[in-house]
This record gives structure tokens, C-alpha cells and sequence, in this order.
């Protein structure tokens, strides 16, 4: 007999802002995302997230089911059970809200794939995602009602990194299963917690998820009230209350800061990005010195990320350069962390600590290559895993 008494996260995605496009909203399409579990367990629940958007968006039916390992986009239809919410098949979540499901059964082993497929049947204002890659991720969207289908339709259909409306997936499982939460920006919605995912699975570490909770653009102390850029997402403030709600969680991993540095360029150059949002080293320590405040009201361990190298980026200077080192060293040397790990070390080069070492540049001089980021990964502390 199982002793499953504990809600654990096995998935999880920040909810921000999408671009303000004239095709913003949709109608008549199914979205399915694939999600490998780490754990056993017996029962699993799911979040529905518009936090995004000022109107309400409908649910019309959601499905879960076990997928192909080999194409994590094919379900076996057979195993397919329905997600209500409050004994309903579909659910409205109002702008500004979420909406938790019921709890279903459904007896998952450790390394099985689910698929989560849902159909919006009527115009859905398409504001409350985010863009997620690596190796363990990506999605499909399908023109139709498309739930229950096998495979989608190849002609009706497209891949997606774009992850819509669906933020956690809960699973009850064993007591010794916990969860690390990976906060930060575009640096952590690309791929490095998936290769952490690997490195765990590589161990033999079979009791830790990975939870992602990252939004490309986003920013420690600001955030743009335009459309221009609105899509960069929300302002540390506007996010943590909801970000670090996840089931099961007790450690918490923080990589944020380089946006703060980069982005502000003048009204002179850009309209948008004054040179009063360039942030001092006490406002950026600040910042993240209220994320621990917060974090230790939850009882979570706190592990700083160290920001990496950004020269060659187009708004590089030497002034963000030496902000960008002195937070660095901050960073490494407080004593409000349980910990940095040191990801500025792992990736740059040691004739040059400003530039990323051979091969671990993506080539835009401030995202790694998918060595960098397999370097990000490995620089996770032990003693955290």
C-alpha cells in the first residue's frame, strides 16, 4: 500500500505578459503540453493562471493522459481522464485570477509522461504566458477540438514554446518528495533547470523537482507600464506572491539582476528606457534582500545566482560592467543566503572574465549556448541536491 499524503509540484511556469499583437486572442484551438513526472503518486490537480489579463477566459474542457516517452506529443487516448473543476467540465477564470481544479485520480510511476491537452472553444484573450525552452520542453497547438486525439493532425497543428494559462501541476506523492523552485529571467526560462532535471535523473536523485518560475525580460525592481515592451514581463513585486506558491517547495534557487543593468539606454535612444531605471548596487541588493525576506517567510532555503557575462551585448559599457561585478560580489559574500553558486564562473572565460569561454556564448553575448547552460546546471551545489 502507497503512503501518498503530500502535494509536491511536478511542474511549474510563470504566468506573464504576451506581446500586445492585433492576433492576441484565439478561438477553436486545442494546446497540449508534455510533462515528465518525477515522482509515484495517486492523484494530481492543475492551475489555470490569467494573472495577465482584464478579461475572463473559459476553459472548455481539459484532459490528462499518459504520452509516448519516445513522442511526448502522442497520448494513449485510452488512459485519457478529464480535468473538472468543482464537478464542471469547463471553468472560467476571471482576469487577474486563477483557478484550481479538482483532484483526479491517476496512479503515475516515476518517469512516466503525461500530456495535458485543453480546448478553448470561444475568443480567448491570449495574454497569460510565457516562452519556456530546453530539451524538456515545448508544446503543440492544434485548429479544432483535439483533446482526445492521438497525435494532432499534422496539417492543423504547429510546436509551440509558448506556454498558455497553465502555470502548476500537482501530484500527492511520498513525504520524502520536495521541490526546488528556479526564479529568474530569460536566462532561466531558457534551458539550464532542464539540464538540472538531467543532472538529477544522472545521480540517482529521485525525491527533488525542478520548478521553473521564469519570464524572459523581467526585471528585480521595474517593470514597463507600455505595449512596446510590456511583454518582459512583471516587476519582482508583482510576481513572487504568486510565483513561489508552489506545493512542496523548500528551496528556492535566484538568478535576476542583468535586466536591471542592460536595459536602460536613455529617451534619446529609446522613449521607453530611461536612464533613471538604471538601478544602484543598494537598490539591486535591496531587491534581493526582500526576496529572501520573503522567501524565509515560507521557510525556504535561499541560493543566489551570480549574473553572467554580457560583453559584446549591444548596450554594453564599462559602467554596467563594473555595477554588474559589484553585485556579483555581493552576491557571493552575503550572509542573508544559504549559498551563491557561481554561475558567472562557470560560464566565462579565464583570459577574459567579461566574455563567456569558447562555446558556451549563444552568440548574442548575454544568453549561453546549450554547453553554457549544461555549465549552469552543473554549477548547482551538491549539498542543494
Amino acid at each position: 500500500m502507497n503512503n501518498f499524503n503530500k502535494w509536491v509540484a511536478i511542474y511549474g511556469n510563470a504566468m506573464s505578459i504576451a506581446d500586445h499583437k492585433p492576433e492576441t486572442y484565439s478561438r477553436d484551438i486545442t494546446l497540449r503540453y508534455p510533462v515528465l513526472s518525477p515522482f509515484d503518486g495517486s492523484k494530481l490537480r492543475f492551475t489555470f493562471d490569467n494573472f495577465c489579463a482584464d478579461e475572463d477566459i473559459t476553459i472548455t474542457e481539459a484532459f490528462a493522459a499518459f504520452a509516448d516517452k519516445e513522442n511526448n506529443m502522442r497520448i494513449d487516448s485510452s488512459t485519457s481522464v478529464r480535468i473538472t473543476f468543482g464537478k464542471n467540465n469547463s471553468v472560467t477564470v476571471k482576469g487577474g485570477s486563477k483557478a484550481v481544479s479538482d483532484e483526479i485520480e491517476m496512479n503515475v510511476k516515476r518517469g512516466d509522461m503525461l500530456c495535458i491537452s485543453f480546448y478553448l472553444a470561444d475568443y480567448t484573450l491570449m495574454r497569460s504566458s510565457v516562452i519556456i525552452t530546453g530539451p524538456h520542453s515545448g508544446g503543440q497547438y492544434c485548429v479544432g477540438n483535439a483533446v482526445n486525439d492521438e497525435v494532432f493532425d499534422i496539417d492543423r497543428s504547429r510546436r509551440t514554446n509558448c506556454y498558455y494559462f497553465l502555470s502548476d501541476i500537482d501530484i500527492l506523492t511520498s513525504e520524502e518528495n520536495h521541490a526546488l523552485i528556479c526564479y529568474g529571467d530569460s536566462i532561466t526560462s531558457q534551458e539550464w533547470p532542464d539540464h538540472l532535471t538531467d543532472r538529477l535523473e544522472k545521480n540517482g536523485i529521485t525525491n527533488l523537482s525542478v520548478i521553473r518560475k521564469a519570464a524572459s525580460g523581467t526585471r528585480i525592481l521595474r517593470e514597463y507600464d507600455n505595449i512596446t515592451y510590456e511583454s518582459y514581463g512583471l516587476k519582482g513585486t508583482n510576481r513572487v506572491p504568486r510565483e513561489w506558491d508552489v506545493a512542496g517547495a523548500d528551496m528556492l534557487i535566484i538568478q535576476q539582476g542583468i535586466n536591471d543593468i542592460i536595459h536602460p539606454v536613455g529617451t534619446d535612444v529609446n522613449p521607453f528606457r530611461p536612464m533613471s531605471d538604471l538601478p544602484s548596487l543598494n537598490e539591486l541588493t535591496d531587491g534581493i534582500s526582500w526576496y529572501i525576506s520573503q522567501a524565509r517567510k515560507k521557510d525556504f532555503k535561499v541560493y543566489l545566482g551570480t549574473l553572467l557575462p554580457i560583453n559584446g551585448w549591444r548596450t554594453y559599457a564599462d559602467f554596467r560592467e563594473i555595477l554588474k561585478n559589484d553585485f556579483n560580489d555581493w552576491l557571493r559574500n552575503t550572509d542573508l543566503s544559504d549559498g551563491c553558486i557561481d554561475f558567472d564562473k562557470a560560464v566565462r572565460s579565464e583570459s577574459d572574465p567579461t566574455s563567456f569561454a569558447d562555446g558556451n556564448d549563444s552568440g548574442d553575448h548575454l544568453h549561453p549556448s546549450t554547453d553554457g547552460y549544461k555549465a549552469m546546471a552543473e554549477a548547482v551545489l551538491e549539498n542543494i541536491l
